[in-house]
């Protein structure tokens, strides 16, 4: 019956949240013998339950023998770090192995994770594993680096993949699919002209079509470049903007009609231009904490700036400023006079939700700067309708 099948998953589902100490707490609900020693599950779920109580029944490690002798979490506590990983990624969707991962650092301090280059190798690259490895780079021994970059890099291709058409599209314009002479590249590429204009040089002995000319679709034209400094507080609570940062800048990088600029910021600034199309390096030279001192990393900026009309300043904060009084403001107000487009972002991410000086940013506001929080593809959209005029 179907009520019946309904209140067996449910309650394998609470075995599952429970663990080990839920049999006895099931078993009234299960039917005789149904709650005890894990007869709620079977098959893969007996393994799910191994996997889930070698990480949280930690929080029982105080706890004394049950009642039948057997210590919590005995035969798990059997379990290496690389073999309880590899087993998460098998049996869970990516979603749960990367909570299970978060969970496993943060809360348990697991740091075997982070520590053990097999056991790296094997984790799941997510935004989260990339910000514990720039939070705890200090533990990372020397031959797990490798491991390391190898794991952001496939983040921050991940990320690249996601952002880069759109990014172009906004900034570059959108292409003339009734012009051609583009600049050459994959993305500008007319697939439907190219093929129909060199059909007759198809090889069937090899089934292949060998293009005399590639033809690539044209772009909106925009004139003159456009300058581009993104300020990125370096506090702890920001490292999601700045791991987004880091992206972004080097997708602006490669634009031609951008000149990108990437400076990083706490009590002193960081100007990482000369790295900024290597994503990788940045967030690995990232050094988080100490106090942030916004005002004098928009005077660097300040004295960067050769045309303001065609500058866009973006400071990515949570606005709490440790420096001089009265500085920031003076600076931005400053910029502002000058004609320089400012945009201060609370947050850069993907959930763009962020806890900030509100009173901070609204003074900002007030003399001169938007202020908000976006999403990557959403800071690109802006940049486009600035240099669009919009």
């Amino acid at each position: 019956m179907k009520n019946e099948s309904d209140k067996k998953e449910a309650l394998r589902r609470w075995r599952l949240i429970l663990g080990p100490y839920g049999d006895d707490a099931l078993a009234d609900a299960a039917g005789a013998g149904q709650g005890k020693k894990g007869a709620l599950l079977n098959g893969e779920d007996v393994r799910r339950d191994r996997v889930l109580h070698y990480l949280y029944g930690r929080e029982y490690k105080d706890r004394q023998a049950d009642a039948d002798g057997r210590e919590g979490g005995a035969g798990a506590s059997r379990m290496s770090v690389p073999h309880w990983l590899g087993q998460v990624r098998r049996l869970f969707p990516r979603s749960t192995v990367e909570t299970l991962q978060r969970h496993a650092l943060e809360r348990y301090e697991m740091t075997a994770l982070l520590t053990d280059p097999e056991v790296l190798e094997k984790a799941t690259p997510s935004v989260e594993l990339v910000r514990t490895l720039i939070s705890f780079r200090s533990l990372l021994p020397p031959a797990s680096m490798t491991a390391a970059r190898k794991v952001i890099r496939a983040v921050v291709r991940e990320l690249e993949e996601k952002l880069a058409r759109k990014v172009r599209n906004a900034i570059q314009g959108p292409r003339c699919r009734h012009r051609h002479g583009g600049r050459p590249g994959i993305h500008n590429l007319d697939w439907k002209t190219t093929i129909r204009r060199n059909i007759r040089h198809f090889q069937p002995s090899e089934g292949t079509l060998v293009p005399e000319h590639l033809y690539f679709f044209q772009r909106s034209k925009r004139r003159l470049p456009w300058d581009i400094f993104i300020l990125v507080d370096q506090s702890g609570s920001m490292l999601d903007s700045v791991i987004h940062s880091a992206v972004l800048a080097a997708i602006f990088y490669g634009l031609s009609s951008l000149r990108a600029r990437l400076i990083l910021f706490d009590t002193q600034v960081v100007d990482l231009t000369d790295r900024v199309d290597d994503p990788v390096e940045v967030l690995l030279g990232v050094q988080l904490g100490g106090g942030t001192d916004i005002g004098s990393a928009l005077e660097y900026a300040s004295g960067l700036v050769r045309n303001p009309g065609r500058t866009i300043v973006v400071l990515i904060s949570d606005f709490y400023e440790g420096g001089r009084p009265g500085h920031m403001e003076a600076v931005v107000r400053r910029l502002s006079d000058a004609g320089v487009t400012l945009l201060g972002l609370a947050a850069l991410d993907d959930r763009a939700e962020p806890d900030y000086n509100r009173h901070a940013a609204q003074q900002l506001a007030d003399i001169g700067m938007e202020i908000g929080a976006m999403t990557p593809d959403r800071l690109a959209e802006w940049v486009g309708n600035v240099m669009a005029g919009k």
